[in-house]
């Protein structure tokens, strides 16, 4: 392997570390709050990054995310496969097994996945699996092989999670409507949110959502989706204040079919590095209610996840 040579696992120039001294979170998390989106990256040493990686990011061990669910005060998490690491989903089973139970997992797996393999991963506590559309992150993967996939993963009672950007919802809706399986929408998509919130970008993406009831979505990165910028305080009331109505209007229109994560370590980012209490201090900006906010943070990923 490569390990042994530090330069092969440089990280991308020009992109963040994640933030070394997160805030404590003034949001009191409810009982039994999920993480429902975040993170490992290696460590490289350990676990190397995939050849064809098209991004190297800094290490982002299970032992500092673990330590992170427990400064935020989540109990739980749920720990998607990144495309740096490919379908080589070592580092995400080792921080599962690692969890004791308190994380699930979203591998990536490619066709030639052995059914055993897919038992193993099952029982290390994957759930689902991730199809990336964001082609300056992954290269494309023919429609017909995701397909055969999710037909495979059907038994397990897994789901398929979706990463794309908004533009490319037109070409990709027929596909996601055929998919055998519950299918989790990243980020909502990664709506333009300088576009109306009625708009016809965001509508196409409330009609999935209205029309096809087994589609779910994350409404979590608002630092990657904003035009406005981050807090410049701790508790600001309008940090991230454009991706706001987007993100209150999926939670008031789907309270069941919603997950909130942090992303944490935050890959590929330039600009700002989120404080990973703000964020969580975000959540009530946009579940504005006690109900909303246990079913963003406990009902729906206990349902998805845990039973």
């Amino acid at each position: 392997m490569d390990s042994g040579n530090p330069e092969v696992f440089s990280k991308t120039p020009g992109w963040l570390d994640w933030y070394p001294s997160p805030s404590k979170p003034r949001f009191q998390l409810p009982a039994g709050a999920v993480d429902a989106h975040c993170h490992v990256f290696g460590p490289g040493a350990i676990f190397p990054y995939a050849p064809e990686r098209k991004y190297t990011p800094c290490d982002a061990s299970a032992a500092q995310l673990l330590a992170l669910r427990d400064h935020l005060g989540f109990e739980r998490n749920v720990i998607v496969q990144a495309t740096c690491h490919g379908s080589d989903n070592r580092a995400l089973v080792d921080a599962l097994r690692a969890s004791n139970g308190r994380a699930r997992g979203v591998a990536t797996v490619h066709r030639n996945v052995k059914d055993a393999e897919l038992r193993d991963m099952h029982e290390a506590g994957v759930r689902g699996t991730r199809f990336n559309f964001v082609r300056r992150l992954a290269d494309f993967t023919p429609r017909e092989v995701l397909l055969e996939i999710a037909q495979r993963i059907v038994s397990l009672g897994w789901h398929v999670v979706v990463y794309f950007e908004a533009q490319d919802l037109p070409e990709l809706y027929d596909f996601f409507t055929m998919l055998p399986t519950t299918v989790v929408v990243d980020h909502m998509g990664r709506p333009d949110v300088n576009q109306p919130l009625d708009g016809p970008q965001f509508g196409l993406f409330q009609k999935l959502m209205r029309e096809h009831p087994n589609v779910w979505s994350k409404v979590s990165c608002p630092e990657r989706l904003t035009h406005s910028g981050p807090p410049a305080l701790h508790g600001e009331q309008h940090a991230y204040r454009d991706v706001v109505p987007f993100a209150r209007r999926l939670v008031e229109s789907f309270p069941d079919r919603v997950l909130w994560g942090t992303d944490w370590p935050h890959p590929n980012l330039k600009d700002h590095m989120p404080d990973d209490g703000l964020l969580v201090d975000y959540i009530p900006a946009i579940a504005t209610t006690a109900v909303l906010q246990h079913g963003l943070l406990v009902d729906n990923p206990d349902r998805l996840y845990w039973r």
